[in-house]
């Protein structure tokens, strides 16, 4: 047996021989040790690498030379030397990958290899080419040794990955060209986006990807469609979208339809007035579907069938909206703001403002602000309602040449309706009359409140608009006005108009007047209103991100770090979340440090599931502002998705001993739960019920039962049929949706601001309509069971309390008489034992009401039905994004989908992904699935029959879109509700003291 050896002395002399052959045996010897001596031959390594550079020795030795300082290096930790040496052993080198014991030195030295690859590449702009005159060719080789192995093995992602960050653009073209699988041109893209590439660079790579896509009308039902649109409204470039549309009129012209409502779902106000007007009037038989193309991009359609779509769907519980208004004081202002937005989410974009007409006296209660936010909500409850805003709020708005109404409060019902005239047109009022007429309403206005309202109107509903006149009207209110309240408005409204402009000329004008005015207010609406104008523009924010963050004025930090996460949004950049980590825990404002954590929300939001892991150590902080932006951070990424990691942290953050932590723990809730079952979600019943009972609690703080009454909102917003989410169902970001949270967020400072949360509700159905635009009626097939994905049961009204009747005490002397009496009685034949017969009796129909009315059928007929294990669901039904991979359309159907219903493949079976305990676990984000589609006719021939819309959108109607009233009626009710004061109560008759004439 041989003796294992201690010592490389005995080798290590030989390289000191003479010899050229002693010394190349001995080298490639050593080459073995290494592992077990590297620390002795470490004291050797001046000798190897002079043994590197002889020129005596032969090739083969100098390579061996060269690999064995490379690995001495490598043990010794020094990584740079370890890579520099590797690359000049040449094939020993490469050799060496297949030698055991060695994996762990290869693989460094590669990761080594590729990062300084990556590195010069960036420095050396995008390369195209195989070769690279300024790249080491050692280097070169390696690179390219690794590409060919990745292709053999099959490795395609990996190989794109390094592509793309060694910017090898060639690489990704040759493994398309390989395979022909457009997935993998979709994951390309989605790399680009989802990481934190440069904007330059991506926009390189989505314009050299977007060739290679093969044209959609090939393969309609493809996902890839779904990343064509994504790519596209990521450019936002008329000059690449409107030659894709064209290219489908006239053969393709319902796929044309198909791509004009899926960019409307996307992309910004400019893109798609952009692309309306470079769209060709066509000749002949194509100027009709021009026609249309140009009305579907105006968004008009959309809206007409999401408001049909609400409209139907409407399951607001009204007992719900009831007890809060019984538990909550009226008289309070934040408690009348909290029913308030509560109403305002739970209907919103129903069109049903019910509960204000039915409760006039609860709204006549409202004063000054809540007044303010009273008639606001209005806007929220008739979202998108185009046609209809001005006469549904005329009563409201200022009237021409009125000057001072006189009504005490008028102005802050005129400003809130100049603020739901803005959310009703939300992100699509420009080029519309509404944008002027808010401008003129906002040069008209004398009052600070009317001003406020209009500005904050004018910046929602011309959001990304880029109209320089308006901006230019804000900003002369802001400076000639200098007033707190209409100035925050207008800081807030610059912004938006100019959003993802990154125009540094604007952007240096407003810091420059946030650091010159006194008001607190103006300071922060001007903050927010710079990271709007950063919106999306990644390293073209860094220096304003860096100068705002140095800023001595806490308020300009607040702003920096949501110009940090709104300029990194959804890209899940490593150096963003580092800073904001770093901020969350160092910086000496609480507000600054609630935002850092809140923000890391805009930036994680396309990985939730990564989220509670990053906040769980911040959610027990010490600092409660911490905690609450933990909360506020869950609820903003995790929305729509039910994860229950996210539940977990939660919920004991509802019983932490600072209110306002409660508050967004509720809030937070809301967000994650909403459109959730309690098949899905075991916590859903539990969170319910404690809202209801915080609400309900006099003794709880205000604050926390405020957050309990939104939560409660956003838990059922949209009458239960919408989602919270930040991207599309392209799975590009949902801009409306980035800037109604970062709005929401604000309702820290200025509760009115919370209605912005609206703009981030999606409706979530399948809404198929045919060429012309109508809605044909068909069903589609859900393979799931129905518990899964079914609404919320309806509250149960409370149940009358009866009195029970207690026992009358029986004294043993009278029980003894009575026996004696009924013994008497049975002697004589007359006994009727009237009481024992009663009693029987009322047994007996109390135990059939109780079957009758608490049992189902099947359970007293001894049956049990077993849940049917998918549902035939028809045309306008709501479909929760989680459940959107399981729909199918019958291939017997008569109408078929232009596209592919959802982006990702069906899932294997109809249960939620859950682990052991049955509980949900992961969050699951279904991009591109629902929303508008295009319907094929396969039997065009048979008569078809269509959905009456219940909505009608038509500018020559005077009606209010609430059911079962004629408006103008009703609207007057509310208007004098909101503009006049609430009835005085009489004052205690006069009375004498009884104690005024003791002496």
């Amino acid at each position: 047996m041989a003796r294992p050896q201690t010592s490389a002395a005995g080798v290590l002399a030989l390289l000191a021989e003479p010899e050229p052959v002693l010394k190349e045996y001995a080298l490639k010897t050593l080459n073995a040790l290494v592992p077990q001596f590297w620390a002795e031959i470490s004291e050797h390594i001046e000798l190897i690498e002079s043994l590197y550079e002889a020129e005596g020795l032969s090739q083969d030795a100098r390579d061996a030379a060269a690999l064995l300082a490379s690995k001495v290096y490598y043990y010794l930790g020094e990584y740079d030397e370890a890579l520099s040496f590797a690359l000049s052993a040449g094939n020993a080198f490469v050799s060496e990958e297949r030698a055991p014991g060695f994996e762990e030195y290869v693989e460094t030295v590669v990761s080594k290899a590729i990062d300084r690859y990556v590195a010069e590449s960036a420095a050396e702009g995008v390369i195209l080419e195989a070769k690279s005159d300024k790249t080491d060719p050692k280097l070169q080789s390696i690179i390219e040794g690794i590409f060919g192995r990745c292709i053999k093995d099959g490795e395609y992602k990996q190989a794109i990955g390094i592509a793309l960050e060694s910017r090898r653009l060639d690489v990704i073209s040759n493994i398309y060209k390989l395979t022909k699988d457009v997935s993998l041109l979709s994951y390309t893209m989605e790399a680009v986006l989802d990481t934190g590439f440069s904007l330059s660079y991506r926009d390189q790579v989505l314009k050299f990807l977007l060739p290679l896509f093969p044209p959609p009308a090939t393969d309609a039902n493809s996902p890839h469609v779904h990343a064509l649109t994504r790519l596209l409204v990521t450019l936002s470039s008329p000059a690449l979208t409107v030659p894709l549309l064209t290219s489908l009129v006239p053969d393709h012209k319902p796929l044309a339809y198909q791509f004009a409502f899926d960019l409307v779902e996307g992309g910004s106000q400019d893109f798609l007035e952009a692309i309306r007007n470079e769209l060709p009037e066509g000749e002949g038989g194509d100027a009709p579907i021009y026609t249309m193309l140009r009305r579907i991009l105006g968004g008009q359609e959309s809206v007409k069938l999401y408001l049909e779509f609400l409209k139907r769907n409407n399951k607001v519980d009204m007992l719900i909206l009831k007890h809060t208004k019984d538990s909550l004081e009226p008289r309070s202002s934040i408690y009348h703001t909290a029913l308030t937005l509560q109403n305002a989410f739970m209907h919103s974009g129903t069109t049903s403002d019910v509960f204000l007409r039915d409760n006039l006296e609860w709204l006549a209660l409202a004063s000054n602000w809540s007044k303010f936010s009273a008639t606001a909500g209005l806007g929220v409850i008739h979202k998108g309602h185009f046609q209809e805003g001005m006469n549904i709020l005329r009563p409201y708005l200022p009237q021409e040449g009125a000057g001072d109404s006189g009504i005490p409060g008028a102005q802050y019902s005129e400003g809130g309706a100049l603020y739901a005239l803005g959310l009703i047109h939300a992100g699509c009022g420009s080029g519309r009359q509404v944008e002027g007429y808010l401008r003129d309403a906002l040069k008209a206005a004398q009052n600070e409140v009317v001003l406020h309202g209009a500005a904050l109107g004018l910046g929602i509903a011309g959001m990304g608009g880029k109209n320089a006149d308006t901006y230019e009207d804000l900003k002369h209110s802001l400076f000639t006005e200098d007033s707190a309240v209409a100035g925050e408005a207008a800081g807030y409204a610059m912004g938006l108009i100019m959003l993802a402009t990154g125009d540094l000329t604007r952007a240096d004008e407003m810091l420059a007047y946030a650091r010159e005015t006194r008001h607190e207010k103006i300071i922060r609406g001007l903050a927010i209103g710079l990271a709007f104008i950063f919106y999306g523009r990644q390293e073209q924010a860094d220096n304003t991100i860096k100068e705002l963050l140095e800023d001595k004025d806490p308020i300009l930090r607040y702003g920096g770090v949501y110009t940090l996460a709104l300029a990194y949004a959804g890209t899940s950049n490593n150096d963003a979340v580092r800073k904001l980590l770093h901020i969350a825990v160092s910086d000496t404002s609480d507000d600054v440090r609630r935002a850092a954590v809140t923000s890391l929300a805009f930036l994680l939001f396309k990985n939730p599931s990564q989220v509670p892991r990053i906040v769980q150590l911040l959610s027990e902080s010490y600092n409660p502002h911490v905690r609450c932006g933990a909360t506020l951070a869950l609820g903003i990424a995790c929305a729509g998705t039910g994860l229950q990691d996210a539940v977990e942290i939660l919920e004991p953050m509802t019983k932490d001993g600072v209110d306002f932590v409660r508050q967004g723990a509720f809030i937070a809730l809301g967000m994650v739960l909403v459109e959730q079952s309690e098949a899905s979600s075991p916590s859903l019943a539990s969170t319910r019920s404690l809202y209801h009972k915080i609400i309900g609690d006099k003794h709880e703080d205000p604050m926390a039962r405020f957050g309990a009454a939104l939560g409660q909102g956003l838990i059922d917003a949209g009458g239960r049929n919408v989602t919270i989410s930040l991207q599309s169902r392209a799975g590009s970001r949902n801009t409306n949706a980035i800037v109604g949270m970062v709005m929401f967020c604000q309702f820290w400072y200025w509760y009115p601001l919370a209605h912005c949360a609206s703009l981030a509700f999606e409706p979530t159905g399948i809404i198929g309509v045919d060429g012309n635009l109508d809605a044909p009626k068909f069903d589609f097939i859900s393979n799931a069971r129905p518990s899964l994905f079914a609404y919320p049961a309806p509250t149960k009204p409370p149940k009358k309390e009866t009195v029970a009747k207690v026992a009358s005490v029986v004294l043993s002397t009278t029980a003894k008489a009575k026996a004696r009496e009924k013994k008497k009685a049975a002697a004589e034949g007359d006994l009727i034992d009237i009481d024992e017969k009663d009693v029987k009796k009322d047994t007996d129909v109390d135990m059939k009401d109780e079957a009758s009315s608490s049992t189902p059928p099947e359970v007293v007929e001894g049956k049990k039905r077993r849940e049917p294990a998918f549902e035939r669901l028809p045309n306008f039904s709501r479909v929760t994004p989680a459940q959107m991979p399981y729909i199918v359309f019958p291939p017997e159907g008569r109408y078929q989908p232009v596209r592919a219903v959802a982006s990702g493949p069906p899932p294997k079976s109809s249960r939620l992904p859950r682990s052991q305990n049955g509980v949900n676990t992961k969050a699951e984000k279904y991009a591109g699935g629902g929303g508008i589609l295009i319907m094929l006719d396969q039997r065009p021939d048979e008569e078809a029959e269509y959905i009456e819309f219940t909505t009608t959108i038509n500018a020559a109607t005077a009606a209010v879109a609430v059911p079962d009233t004629t408006a103008l009626p009703a609207s007057r009710d509310l208007h004098i509700a909101l503009d006049e004061n609430a009835p005085e109560v009489d004052p205690p008759e006069p009375f004498e003291y009884p104690f005024d004439h003791d002496t």
